[in-house]
């Protein structure tokens, strides 16, 4: 579950670089667009988790429970 939780902040983190990247002053920023953003990515990266993560464990899901807790990057 801690690869999941690091890939959802990495995740959340390039989302928001890019939508504030997006814009062409920092005084134009749509602060608001960029939570909902960052969250919907977040979220996103954590169902997507769900299924499995490449990164841990040979893929395997981490509600599959076993020997590993999916926390080794």
């Amino acid at each position: 579950m801690k690869a999941a939780l690091i890939r959802a902040v990495r995740t959340a983190a390039q989302a928001a670089i890019g939508i504030i990247g997006a814009s062409a002053l920092v005084t134009e920023v749509d602060w608001a667009l960029v939570a909902s953003g960052t969250a919907l990515a977040a979220i996103l990266s954590l169902l997507m988790s769900l299924a499995g993560i490449p990164e841990a464990d040979g893929g395997k899901s981490p509600l599959a429970g076993g020997d590993s807790h999916g926390e080794e990057l």
